[in-house]
């Protein structure tokens, strides 16, 4: 049973940035959690952040997606891809000044097997085209994690105020 989140680091972006990278993740914890709030400049309401480990953009990655709109659910499998989708954000055309949010858990970043961890994000548009994500994500890598970066799916920049917050549990 984890006992303790202890912040790695957090980045708040002063201004806009293609990426946000966290490098060097220590190896004391067991697991990561990563917390978003973002908006980025892509040119459409609703966009999607991804996330690759250790600068892997082999196809090494593989998704199963559940997402609800509020008027519709629908669902998406991937595989051999080059990045995780780790769920909506809002873009562009998203109502002013709305940030989407999530979570990403990433149980046992440290073990020599493959990784497989989750996501729950939200785009927040006050309106009726936000999109709700639950994500079962898989990188294939016996790795340990040490480093990992985020962009825009749809190649945007992530915008002014984004926030980033990595933090490690510990388990008792």
């Amino acid at each position: 049973m984890a006992n303790t989140y202890t912040l790695i680091q957090a980045q708040t972006l002063a201004s806009a940035a293609a990426s946000v990278t966290f490098s060097s993740i220590p190896a004391t914890y067991t697991d990561l959690v990563l917390r978003v709030s973002s908006r980025t400049d892509a040119g459409t309401a609703n966009d999607n952040l991804q996330v690759t480990f250790n600068s892997d953009s082999a196809t090494n990655y593989s998704m199963t997606r559940l997402t609800g709109t509020g008027s519709a659910a629908s669902s998406l499998n991937a595989s051999a891809q080059t990045f995780a989708r780790v769920g909506w954000t809002d873009g562009n055309t998203a109502t002013a000044s709305t940030f989407g949010s999530m979570e990403v858990y990433i149980p046992s970043y440290l073990v020599s097997q493959n990784k497989p961890f989750s996501s729950f994000a939200v785009s927040e548009q006050n309106a009726t085209a936000a999109n709700m994500d639950a994500i079962a994500d898989l990188w294939r890598n016996t790795a340990a994690i040490t480093s990992l970066n985020i962009i825009s799916n749809n190649s945007g920049n992530l915008l002014t105020g984004s926030s980033f917050y990595l933090y490690g549990i510990k388990n008792s």
